[in-house]
């Protein structure tokens, strides 16, 4: 069957790969504010007509609604791209994360559209040393991108109870790939870009996660979708192992034209306050419906650095 799906943040990172998968199986809307992404991560398929750009925020309700009608599958992946820049406007998560899922549910609700993909994230889970399940959430988030995602959680929740959605949640690992807009890899590519002789890594270089890869996440989500069927499905997607920011920088330094630059650690055991140092999490829920992902937490790494290396040094192609 024709899958007519609409993607809030289809422009960028992760929703620009999704769109990739999702035009195999119908036409799709792309909602996207452009803050972060880019049309050119999804020009193919606006060319080719199989996707359509709609430039618009979720915190619009009416464009919202009026783009959405007629779709079968929300799948909402828009959020603050950077946990940290919530230290600086902490109203940031609150808008784009909490606001922004209530209005994209609201909107569901208002047009009909019955299923939601929700990228949520492992720091729901907070700090613990402990391997964490899918029901395990003893430990509050400490940071207000977790917040968020814990509280669009409870909104997806009440709105499939109240108005007989079907939700799939996914809590992701920390997700890298090529077309990335953020995270830690790109940030170390990008300072050893401008410094040329040094990198300097905040923290100790121990915080340690797991990191998934961009098309692992992709397929895992839609694996999901095709496989889980119950109201309210909540699956961890991440790797069983993780990877040191430590790895992280030498693979960037490696990767980059500056192969003699130093490493020089902050200090600390976290990088920011909020920054969850270590984090581990359970896949076996999502693996009991046959979904594992391909690659490791290193292997993971190691692909995005050599991807994103490409894109932050054409010149050293």
């Amino acid at each position: 069957m024709t899958l007519r799906s609409f993607v809030v943040g289809g422009a960028g990172f992760i929703g620009s790969h999704m769109v990739d998968r999702l035009v195999l199986r119908g036409p799709v809307t792309i909602y996207d504010n452009l803050s972060v992404g880019k049309p050119a991560f999804v020009a193919d398929h606006l060319a080719s007509g199989r996707a359509t750009l709609v430039q618009g925020d979720a915190l619009d309700l009416d464009r919202l609604c009026e783009a959405m009608a007629g779709h079968d599958l929300v799948v909402h992946l828009a959020a603050n791209p950077e946990a940290r820049w919530g230290l600086e406007r902490t109203r940031l998560d609150l808008e784009q994360g909490t606001i922004a899922t209530y209005d994209v549910l609201e909107a569901m609700r208002r047009t009909g559209v019955p299923r939601l993909i929700f990228s949520s994230s492992g720091t729901m889970y907070g700090e613990t040393s402990k391997t964490c399940a899918e029901e395990d959430l003893g430990a509050l988030p400490i940071s207000l991108y977790g917040a968020s995602k814990m509280a669009g959680e409870a909104l997806i929740s009440a709105f499939v109870e109240c108005f007989g959605l079907q939700a799939f949640i996914f809590r992701f690992g920390n997700v890298v790939g090529p077309r990335g807009t953020h995270g830690a890899a790109l940030d170390f590519l990008r300072k050893l870009r401008d410094s040329k002789v040094e990198l300097e890594v905040l923290g100790d270089g121990k915080q340690a996660k797991p990191y998934l890869f961009v098309t692992d996440c992709v397929d895992g989500m839609l694996f999901g979708l095709d496989h889980a069927d119950a109201r309210l499905n909540i699956h961890n997607l991440a790797p069983s192992d993780t990877t040191s920011v430590a790895r992280i920088a030498e693979l960037c330094v490696a990767a980059s034209p500056y192969q003699d630059a130093a490493i020089r650690y902050t200090g600390g055991d976290r990088g920011w306050p909020g920054d969850v140092p270590r984090s581990y999490m359970n896949p076996e829920k999502l693996a009991t419906l046959g979904f594992r992902v391909k690659h490791s937490s290193d292997e993971a790494v190691g692909m995005a650095v050599a991807a994103l290396a490409k894109e932050v040094f054409p010149e050293a192609r």
